[in-house]
């Protein structure tokens, strides 16, 4: 079926712990990600679901798996956990895909292991539908994200605030290595492991900086720019992870752990909906803060492979820091240039960007709805965009601004369509999650597989589709949204 070739696995004995997935009393495949299979090189009979089921739900470890757990420390909202570790995750291995990428394959939700800190290692299915849906929606708006291979419903129950469903979600990941990985090394004190784990990430990740006269600079270098543009690129959608702690932002600058993530429906930079966020630690607006505070971290693990001598080691770490809040700002202005229509660079557009999110924060307009309406407004068709805006003659005079600078753009393709091709018109709303995981929780799964049909293509408005593009009414509105472990 898989065609592993593990790495990870050869690592020294504290990297890991081996431990196999413990079986489940009646495993049934609920989605498969038969394209995705593909690109990993699978062999897959789809006429067989039961055995598929009894692999994904880890009832058959496949010929050449080695099953482990991995180890990693992680700061959660702020608080250093010096182990953590896959509590209910366990890496099958690893397969080089088509495009001679190696990307890992993981059950979350497969059993307890030796960093389960007395936890069932087991996962509901509505988190797990969850995160098929947002990480293939993700994926499908080009953003950097950890796939969706299958989910599959156990046969067994699940204790949580009451009884759930269990389920096994199949995550694919170009790796699993967080910062809070480099971290597990960093708090023993164990400057060989952080050594041998950065040398990892580079051979697998980044081989080019081989050739670096630094190449632990270049690495810290490296993940810190791909995590700016991760975040301005997640931003552009309206997209708030909820839990940005250190064990969960990957050295290969893909966007993991899909729990209480959410989308924004009206502009509201301080929005928050993940329940554990109490403090509003990681709302909206505050997520590139807290990208160069977790990057902060990781430049603290390699400060001694940085140099020799301390002080021009975190000479060298803070000029990355720098680097990182440089770059966020200019790919965020980038990517809302382009939301706007713009493709070349003037003074003005920050100020021009800032006026319509205050008009739009003002009028509690929708995220996602008004920039796709924007789309038409560059053809001279704003009636809908000013119907967002409870008192249009507000943003009227932005949109007066707003073409005088479109004015001065180089001729380009149709100004529309490429507006549309970055402005998507379906995005996972929060209430069209819930309420496929809802008629789930009721056997019902016909509703989170149309929605997965609907997010294949979030840059199209399909007639089949349109009801996917409206914004929820009020009382439709989910205000909290919640981690599943």
């Amino acid at each position: 079926m898989f065609h592993f070739d593990n790495s990870y696995a050869q690592l020294p004995d504290r990297f890991h712990a081996a431990v196999y997935p413990e079986p489940v009393d009646a495993p049934v495949l609920l989605q498969f990600n038969e394209s995705l299979a593909k690109e990993l090189g699978m062999d897959v009979d789809v006429s067989d679901p039961g055995r598929l089921a009894a692999v994904f739900a880890g009832n058959v470890v496949p010929a050449g798996a080695m099953p482990l757990a991995m180890a990693y420390a992680g700061h959660q909202f702020g608080n250093f956990v010096p182990q953590l570790g896959d509590g209910r995750a366990i890496l099958l291995g690893e397969v080089v895909d088509s495009a001679g990428i190696r990307r890992d394959i993981q059950l979350k939700g497969a059993g307890p292991t030796p960093y389960s800190r007395r936890g069932d290692g087991r996962a509901a299915l509505g988190p797990v539908l969850r995160e098929y849906l947002v990480s293939e929606a993700m994926a499908a708006l080009g953003i950097p994200a950890t796939r969706a291979l299958a989910a599959v419903a156990t046969g067994e129950a699940v204790q949580r605030e009451q009884l759930m469903p269990g389920a096994v979600f199949v995550r694919v990941a170009a790796s699993h290595v967080r910062v809070g990985t480099f971290q597990f090394f960093a708090a023993r004190g164990d400057t060989d492991g952080v050594r041998v784990l950065a040398d990892y990430v580079i051979d697998r990740h980044y081989p080019e900086l081989k050739a670096q006269a630094n190449p632990y600079l270049a690495l810290l270098q490296t993940v810190a720019l791909r995590q700016a543009d991760l975040i301005a690129r997640w931003m552009g959608v309206g997209f708030i992870h909820g839990v940005m702690n250190t064990d969960n932002m990957t050295i290969s600058g893909q966007t993991i752990d899909f729990g209480p993530c959410a989308f924004l429906d009206e502009y509201d930079p301080a929005k928050v909906f993940s329940s554990i966020d109490q403090n509003g630690r990681y709302a909206y607006g505050n997520q590139p803060g807290i990208g160069q505070w977790n990057m902060a971290r990781l430049a603290e693990c390699l400060l001694p492979l940085l140099d020799d001598d301390e002080e021009k080691a975190v000479e060298a770490a803070n000029g990355v820091l720098k680097a990182f809040g440089e770059r966020f700002q200019a790919q965020w202005l980038e990517v809302f240039r382009r939301k706007m229509g713009l493709t070349a660079e003037e003074a003005g557009d920050l100020d021009l960007l800032q006026g319509l999110l205050g008009a739009m924060a003002q009028a509690q307009a929708d995220f996602t709805l008004a920039f796709r309406l924007l789309c038409h407004a560059a053809d001279g068709k704003d009636t809908a965009f000013l119907a967002l805006f409870p008192e249009p003659e507000t943003v009227k005079a932005w949109l007066i601004r707003w073409r005088e600078r479109l004015a001065r753009e180089p001729a380009a393709e149709p100004r529309t369509a490429a507006m549309q091709a970055v402005n998507p018109a379906v995005i996972p709303r929060n209430h069209r999650i819930e309420e496929a995981i809802a008629a789930a929780l009721q056997g019902d799964l016909s509703l989170f597989k149309t929605l997965l049909q609907a997010l294949e293509k979030p840059f199209e408005e399909l007639p089949e589709f349109a009801s996917y593009v409206l914004p929820p009414q009020v009382e439709e509105r989910v205000a909290r949204t919640f981690c599943g472990t």
